[in-house]
Parts: C-alpha cells; structure tokens; sequence
C-alpha cells in the first residue's frame, strides 16, 4: 500500500517567542497543547512543589473571570481540557468544535498570561498536594519511580534548581515555604521563549496565524532554562518496605538522544525489548519463569538525554532471579535481533505512528513534542517512509556498539536486604 501524502505543517516562531506547529486537517473539531519549559525539576531550591501548585492555581481565576466563570466558559463551548506538570515542562491542552476555535485560544491565553492567582486559595492547594504526597506510601511503585530518580539523577551541586530528585506536588518542607509573593515572581518564568503550541483543526493557515499572533502578542519572554540530567552508573541501591507485599525493582540504563542517528534503531530495539506479549521481557520473564506479572521497558528522555527505564515487581524470593533475567536481556541486545523479532517490532512501531496521527488531541501533542524534542515536525508519512528505510542489518550494527547493562543503576524497594543478581 502506498504511502499517505505528507499533510503540510505550517511552523511558525511569533513575535514574543512562541512557536507553533499548525496542521490542517478534514475534521469539525480542533485541538491545542501547549507546552511551556517549566516543569517540576524548575522549582527552586527548598520550594519543592512550585510548579505543580502554579498548575492548579492557574484555574482558580484568569483574565476577568473567577474559577467558577472560568470553568462556565470551558463548559459552554464544551471544550474538553487537559495536561498537567512534567519534569521539566508544564501542558495546557483544548479540544472544541472548530467555530469555537478563537474563544478557546483567548481562555488559554487568559490562564497563561493572565492568572489571577487569589491568594485565599494557595493554602487549599498546597494541602490538595500533601495529601498527594501522603499517598506515595500506598504506591509502592510510585515511590519506587520516585527514589529510583532522586538516586539516579541527583541534582548537580549550586544548582538554583531543585531538579529530577521529587514529584510534582512537591516535599512537604517545600510547600511549607510556598508564599503568594514567591509564587507570583515564579510565574514570571513562564514565557513565550522556549513555549511551543501544537495546533490541528480545519482552518486556514493565514488566518489561524493571525489569530495567534493577536491572542498571545503581550506575552513576555519569561526564561528557558534544561535542567542536567547527571546519570549515576553502577548504582545498586535497595530501599526497605515493610510494608510491600512484592520487590519492585527499578532499573536505569544510558540510551540514545532523540538527535542521535541511532535513535529510530534505538526505538525499535526497544519496542522488540518490551513492546508486547512476544516482546523479549515479556517472554522470558513472564511467560518462560514465571517471575513477575508485570515487566516493561521504555525511553527516558531528561534533559536532552534518552535513557533506558525498565520495570518489574516479584516476590522477594524471586526478585533476585528476575532481576537477573532482566539484566540479561539487556546485556543480550548487543547480539542483535532475529529477522522475526525485527519484522514485529517495525510493524508495530509503524502502527503506533499511523494510529496516533488519527486522534486530533494525540496530533497536536506529537507536534508539540516534536518541535520539544526534535526540533521540527516530523511529517507521518516521512516518519513511516524512515522505518520503512530500516533494515535489520542498520538495527543490528546499532545495537552491536549499544550496551546497556554495563552501566545499569539498579534501585529495588521492598521487605527484606538488597537485591543481588
């Protein structure tokens, strides 16, 4: 089956900074995302939380509206909202019927550039984010995720920022320093530079240009600032639970950046690793011993670096096992894949592109995260053209310089002494 024609991606840097990927597309609705590069790993120094409370704050008032005004005018175009606080960058996302398209960029413009931010509201908020916190305990894998990060990616010594080392509610002592004047001065942070802002919907182009550059014409610079990733190899930490039933076994590895000629390889390698039920995890560790329900391995991207990340949970007599089975697989990606495992993976990785293009919400995210990550869009059908490229031979010549388990941290939380292979 041939090709889809490429759809045009129009790619435009506005005046205050902001740029914006539009992309035209046959359908009566519309979606936005808007990425701003401040994220939870921004918070400064002993305000831990600062960006995930700013997030919730924003909808509490904005423009000329109070929360309850703000949340009518949402609901009276029936857009449906979404996004939240990552590590290093913050989302705002829309999704309307496409003659409700300008209302809905001057309500996002409203809680981006001009939050009210009532002051009688930030100590409901920071309680919301303790009782967050609080529920990391019953979370053994939550709290996993967390640790696992904090001992792999310490935050570098004078660092104005409080890094990759908490969650995005915070640390209690953080948010007991939270103030209105503090947060105000943060806020300023969020800007049009660095800010990129995926857009689908059945318009023209010039026009929805111009409807941008009027709606976001005041915003200020605000700051654009990647936080390191210092990657700590050969770790082996384990962190006692009494109270979790399995092991929960976290293992971080180096892998590729996404501008890294190796990168599609690397993401196919991955997707042979654990991208299913006849992934290499997933049968070795599942399926032949046994040793774990659940197993799983995925990209890491921190501060524009790729990482290798992989998951599993086992009994405490098992944990052991399965954490050697795990890191042999790893350490086994280096022999290459067969023609079989090469053939599913391409496949699969080919589907995920074609069916995620389809979604209107999921196209406007893929084009903000492109513009983040890559830089530039990449265009569906150019994006299947390169797997379609790929040749087993390419994939194996990657992974034959590509050695994980040589330098994999391992984290593991549970009852009981440390893991050993």
């Amino acid at each position: 089956m041939p090709l889809t024609a490429p759809i045009a991606a129009h790619v435009w840097t506005l005046e205050g900074g902001l740029t914006v990927a539009f992309e035209r597309r046959a359908a009566p609705g519309f979606a936005l995302d808007l990425r701003i590069p401040v994220g939870s790993a921004h918070d400064p120094v002993g305000q831990e939380g600062a960006a995930g409370v700013l997030e919730e704050w924003r909808y509490k008032g904005a423009g000329d509206r109070d929360a309850r005004a703000l949340q009518d005018a949402l609901d009276d175009l029936g857009v449906r909202r979404g996004g939240g606080v990552g590590s290093e960058a913050t989302r705002l996302s829309l999704s309307g019927l496409t003659a409700d398209l300008p209302a809905a960029l001057g309500l996002l413009a409203d809680l981006v550039l001009r939050p009210t931010l009532p002051p009688q509201e930030l100590p409901i908020l920071t309680d919301l984010a303790r009782q967050d916190l609080e529920g990391l305990e019953d979370s053994p894998p939550d709290l996993l995720a967390l640790e696992a990060r904090r001992l792999t990616f310490p935050r570098p010594q004078g660092s104005p920022f409080a890094g990759y080392a908490h969650p995005a509610s915070g640390t209690p002592e953080g948010l007991a320093q939270l103030s209105v004047a503090g947060l105000r001065a943060f806020v300023r942070r969020y800007g049009a530079a660095g800010s990129v802002l995926g857009v689908v919907a059945d318009a023209d182009a010039v026009e929805v240009r111009a409807l941008l550059e009027r709606t976001f014409s005041d915003w200020h610079a605000g700051e654009a600032h990647t936080v390191p990733a210092l990657f700590q190899p050969g770790l082996r930490v384990h962190l006692p639970h009494g109270d979790a039933e399995q092991t929960h076994l976290s293992v971080t590895a180096p892998g590729v950046s996404p501008h890294d000629p190796g990168w599609l390889a690397w993401q196919l390698a991955l997707t042979a690793l654990s991208g299913g039920s006849a992934s290499r995890l997933f049968h070795t560790v599942r399926e032949e011993r046994g040793l774990a329900y659940h197993v799983s391995a995925s990209s890491l991207l921190l501060g524009g670096q790729g990482f290798l990340s992989a998951y599993a949970a086992s009994t405490p007599d098992r944990a052991p096992e399965t954490l050697t089975v795990l890191l042999a697989e790893l350490a086994r990606l280096p022999q290459g894949l067969t023609e079989a495992e090469f053939e599913r993976a391409r496949r699969g990785l080919t589907a995920s592109v074609v069916f995620g293009a389809e979604s209107l919400r999921g196209r406007a995210n893929t084009l903000t995260r492109d513009l983040a990550v890559f830089g530039h869009v990449r265009p569906v059908a150019a994006l299947r053209a390169s797997l379609a490229a790929l040749t087993l031979e390419k994939v194996n010549r990657f992974l034959a310089g590509y050695h994980p388990a040589v330098e994999a941290t391992v984290v593991s939380l549970g009852p009981g002494q440390e893991v050993s292979e």
